[in-house]
């Protein structure tokens, strides 16, 4: 019997729209009466992530910024991942510099991005991703610890124009490209896999107790970490190669369609 779920957002449950599926609610409060649990799996921070589901916030795991921060229910940090400063200064100071590239330095309390990039075109994209955000002329004035730092190309080609620019950093953070436009770095062996597997290990859930659904790489080690993996119709072609199962896409509403199969049963 599956009694836990995770799911990324952005491209998964979200719809075409960035918008949680009108659904949801109804279906939530299914699972949750099963005894269910649900963990949205998030690079994006946990301030969003409270913010998508203020209703369920109180009772609701969270993985968030890709695994670096894990928030159990009622608020309380089960784990985070601090990087080195001095290293995560460098890279905002060198990545963040480029052309036409926005940098986002994600802390535990905040994720900050610069004063100049707040009326900028970038603003509706960090509000997307980073509902707490706060502008610092200088990353060095940050007084925060620092978990994640994310660099975006408006444009949609981030592959090509971020990530050569941090695949040096591989050797000593783990680099992950979580979208078209968003590029991420944080701490070696941190991502949504361990994240799951801290999880079951605290609850006492196995593996074969968990789903979970992505579409993007960041959500590799997901796939691994549980037994009903779901890559979604509109995932990567990896993804899909990772998981077990197919899930309808994300603007079919995929994860609801999915869940409602769980309820009835078909995974047990």
């Amino acid at each position: 019997m599956i009694r836990l779920i995770f799911s990324d957002m952005d491209g998964t449950l979200l719809d075409e729209n960035g918008r949680l599926p009108a659904e949801f609610g109804d279906l939530y409060a299914r699972l949750r009466e099963r005894g269910i649990l649900f963990a949205p799996a998030s690079g994006r921070q946990y301030a969003s992530l409270c913010k998508t589901f203020a209703p369920w916030r109180e009772e609701m795991l969270f993985v968030a910024e890709n695994g670096t921060m894990i928030v159990d229910r009622g608020g309380r940090e089960l784990y985070s991942s601090v990087i080195d400063r001095a290293l995560a200064m460098e890279i905002m100071r060198d990545v963040g510099g480029l052309p036409a590239v926005y940098g986002v330095l994600s802390g535990k309390k905040h994720g900050y991005a610069r004063t100049q990039d707040a009326v900028s075109a970038f603003r509706a994209q960090l509000d997307k991703y980073v509902s707490d955000a706060a502008f610092v002329d200088d990353f060095n004035d940050v007084d925060d610890a620092p978990i994640q730092m994310s660099f975006c190309d408006l444009t949609g080609n981030a592959e090509t124009t971020i990530l050569p620019h941090v695949l040096p950093y591989g050797d000593r953070l783990q680099v992950a490209l979580s979208s078209h436009e968003w590029v991420d770095l944080y701490n070696s062996g941190v991502n949504k896999g361990t994240a799951a597997r801290r999880i079951q290990e605290a609850l006492g859930i196995r593996p074969d107790e968990c789903a979970a659904f992505g579409d993007y790489q960041n959500d590799l080690e997901l796939m691994d970490a549980v037994a009903h993996s779901f890559a979604m119709e509109n995932a990567l072609p990896e993804v899909k190669e990772r998981a077990r199962y197919t899930a309808p896409s994300n603007r079919a509403h995929g994860v609801i369609a999915v869940c409602e199969r769980i309820l009835a049963g078909e995974f047990d």
